[in-house]
């Protein structure tokens, strides 16, 4: 997504553990760990931005991130199964050079099919929800079980574009929107 809208980067995993905290909004979780990958990619450069990102799944109030193995992706699956949901991605930008950052959360509500056990496992067996917070994958198979969206899809996808566009003009960060030439 970074490629569409032109933006030059380098992908560096983060090393941190992804344990969401008990008790806490869904914005407040996905912030937290965007700032923690951040922080943990930050800590090892000298200069330029750093974008993380963290996105979440909010079913009946319990949190869905990933699933741990197919079983889990069948539990999660059959959890959101011809229920609405809401998609939280929460972005951490941070200028190493200058200092600063910038943190935002984007939210979409999503409504599922109801889907037969059948297809469920057979998805899950395709092996598209196996890292993916909540099972599915909207930019792949798992768009076929997607009955409607109320807010931003590439926020369902784990980038919300119009999140970063905010979040760069507030950091002032160089891009080809920056450039007189827009090349």
């Amino acid at each position: 997504m970074l490629k569409q809208v032109g933006l030059e980067f380098t992908v560096i995993k983060p090393e941190v553990n992804e344990d969401m905290p008990d008790n806490e909004k869904p914005g407040d979780v996905v912030i937290s760990l965007a700032q923690k990958k951040a922080l943990d990619v930050t800590s090892r450069l000298e200069s330029g931005f750093v974008l993380a990102a963290d996105t979440i799944v909010v079913c009946e109030k319990c949190i869905l991130g990933k699933p741990v193995d197919g079983n889990d992706a069948v539990r999660i699956l059959e959890l959101l199964n011809g229920n609405e949901h809401e998609v939280y991605t929460g972005l951490a930008l941070y200028d190493i050079t200058g200092g600063g950052f910038q943190t935002g959360v984007s939210r979409t509500r999503v409504w599922m099919k109801a889907l037969e056990r059948e297809h469920i496992v057979r998805y899950v067996e395709s092996g598209e929800p196996l890292d993916k917070a909540g099972a599915y994958g909207i930019q792949g198979r798992g768009a076929i079980f997607i009955e409607k969206i109320e807010g931003c899809y590439f926020n369902v996808v784990g980038l919300p574009l119009s999140l970063l566009f905010d979040l760069l003009i507030q950091m002032e960060v160089p891009t080809w929107l920056s450039r007189k030439d827009g090349g």
